[in-house]
């Protein structure tokens, strides 16, 4: 007997006739004896419809408000499952975010969870056989009100009831049946990987994989909960689809349990980055804080930064990118600031893309750069920025050439072969 965790996203979840395909997912691991907790996300589409709501009601709303309307999805979710789990002769009930309680900070709309009391899912895993069916994405904040963990927050849900109960595995149901080397829309020849380690999985969900929210894999990590994900769309009686210990899907997990680790795993990509370069900035202590500071306090995201070393030890150039969407607001605050940051001139480009090799191999490997750019320079593929971290290399591009790209990477690490 094992106690596990079932994660099901919108899609889902997107109809009565899906969530009775869920509950027999639920039901399969009842029958082998298994405890169960089930997280859910709103139905496919209807947080977007609550959101919408909020915004035509007010354009500047109480987010305490804004949580109470948007979190019900989740609710609506969870107690149509119960329902759907009694009628199929399961002990089942709904429970709320601040029913558990999920105790989060004071950040509505974007909370973080602090704590899990989940002792009395538990008293009734032991004593009543309960399958405990959770509203995802809500906990309850300092203020006694509903409070919502941001867009994603279903699997941060999940994971951290998983840590809560101390579960064996957390399986995240979604619409893809797996972790793949990149993305296949791309690349036909992408491949699904049985094992991916938690430092790579988070790169892949921080660098544009959008297989699992980042914040969960985080929380994974530092709490070692091992995570499958899964189609739900698989017939949940398929052959293998009970196999406690190999599941079809793709195990995240400490990188002790990957016997084999190849030099690079995968390759993510995330469009849309714009690149934004100060030219003859004075060359003095204190000038980065006072660039990066203010973009900092206005919620801008800046990412790989290059910096040119100073020849004349007066001045030299920075180069650092944020996604498209804050260009403007980005070279706004900077041009505002420009006597303070003392730079002679902006230059921005947008229209780029950020393609990453990923690989815990890496950090035993040589000469895994000298590839990537050699596979780009074939192609002729200009690198306008590159950024190094331990198990990852990311390079800034042309956007016109993301595809070829990443195929380029893909093939020349081997991923496509078996």
């Amino acid at each position: 007997m094992a106690r596990l965790v079932l994660k099901f996203g919108g899609t889902s979840v997107g109809d009565v006739d899906r969530i009775r395909n869920v509950a027999r997912h639920v039901k399969r691991e009842v029958d082998a004896g298994h405890h169960v907790a089930v997280v859910v996300s709103a139905m496919a589409g209807k947080t977007n419809e609550l959101v919408g709501w909020c915004r035509a009601a007010s354009p500047i709303h109480d987010a305490r408000e804004y949580d109470a309307v948007v979190a019900s999805g989740e609710q609506v979710t969870a107690g149509l499952l119960a329902i759907t789990l009694q009628q199929m002769g399961i002990n089942a009930r709904s429970w709320q975010g601040w029913q558990i309680p999920i105790r989060t900070d004071g950040s509505h709309g974007a909370a973080r969870i602090q704590e899990i009391d989940a002792a009395e899912i538990v008293r009734r895993f032991d004593e009543e056989q309960q399958v405990a069916v959770v509203a995802g994405f809500q906990g309850i904040a300092p203020d006694n009100r509903i409070a919502t963990l941001g867009r994603g927050g279903s699997d941060t849900s999940a994971v951290a009831i998983a840590a809560a109960i101390a579960a064996d595995r957390c399986d995240i149901y979604t619409d893809v049946d797996g972790v793949y080397t990149t993305d296949p829309r791309i690349e036909p020849k992408a491949r699904r990987m049985a094992r991916i380690s938690f430092e790579e999985m988070l790169e892949m969900a921080s660098l544009g994989a959008k297989v699992l929210q980042v914040r969960s894999v985080e929380l994974a990590m530092v709490h070692k909960v091992r995570t499958f994900v899964r189609s739900s769309f698989e017939d949940p009686d398929a052959p293998g689809m009970g196999d406690f210990d190999n599941p079809p899907g793709t195990l995240i997990c400490d990188e002790d349990e990957i016997v084999e680790q190849q030099v690079v795993t995968g390759i993510a990509y995330s469009r849309d980055e714009a690149q934004i370069s100060l030219r003859r900035v004075e060359d003095r202590p204190g000038v980065a804080a006072a660039i990066f500071g203010p973009l900092a306090d206005a919620g801008v995201n800046v990412d790989m930064i290059v910096q040119n070393i100073s020849e004349s030890g007066d001045a030299t150039d920075m180069t650092f990118t944020v996604p498209a969407g804050d260009l403007q607001k980005a070279t706004a605050i900077l041009e505002k600031a420009k006597a303070e940051m003392r730079y002679d001139s902006l230059q921005s480009e947008s229209g780029l893309t950020k393609v990453s090799v990923i690989g815990i191999g890496m950090r035993s490997h040589t000469g895994v750069a000298a590839t990537a750019f050699k596979a780009l320079a074939a192609r002729g593929i200009n690198i306008k920025a590159i950024t190094t971290s331990e198990i990852k290399i990311s390079i800034l591009i042309d956007g016109d050439y993301t595809e070829l790209a990443v195929r380029a990477l893909h093939g020349v690490y081997g991923l496509d072969k078996a």
